[in-house]
């Protein structure tokens, strides 16, 4: 028998998620660094239905991405306090200063006990209805 060394590479898929749509994981544990892929704003899964988005609105797609990718991190184990840095993905840049208002009040909520992450944020083409993307990388302990 092999001991296990803490160093295995393990997926995370909260149960409000479904498989992802291609060969990759929702977030991935390895050691004490966690790594959540991008998420967008769909609601909770829903066995055998399409994914739905929050809300036609950048307010209801960021919360809920928000949502999902705490999700993943509390899968892992992890925490906002243990994410080092996160990726927020635009699609248009007139919505850099309402995402960065919504992003300062979401975190003020959550009551941060360490420094907040580094962010990143870029713009790019998502599928249609999709207006924000956010990915994390978490280190524990």
């Amino acid at each position: 028998m092999t001991e296990k060394t803490g160093t295995e590479k393990t997926a995370l898929t909260p149960a409000t998620h479904t498989a992802p749509p291609a060969k990759f994981s929702h977030g991935v544990r390895k050691g004490n660094i966690l790594q959540v892929a991008g998420q967008v704003g769909f609601l909770p899964a829903v066995e055998g239905q399409a994914p739905t988005v929050a809300g036609p609105t950048l307010r209801e797609q960021t919360l809920q991405t928000f949502a999902n990718v705490r999700a993943i991190l509390e899968e892992g184990g992890a925490s906002w306090d243990d994410v080092m840095m996160m990726r927020v993905y635009l699609t248009d840049v007139d919505h850099f200063a309402e995402m960065n208002a919504i992003y300062n009040a979401y975190f003020e909520e959550q009551g941060l006990k360490e420094a907040p992450a580094a962010r990143t944020t870029v713009y790019v083409g998502l599928p249609k209805g999709l207006l924000i993307e956010i990915d994390a990388l978490a280190v524990l302990g």
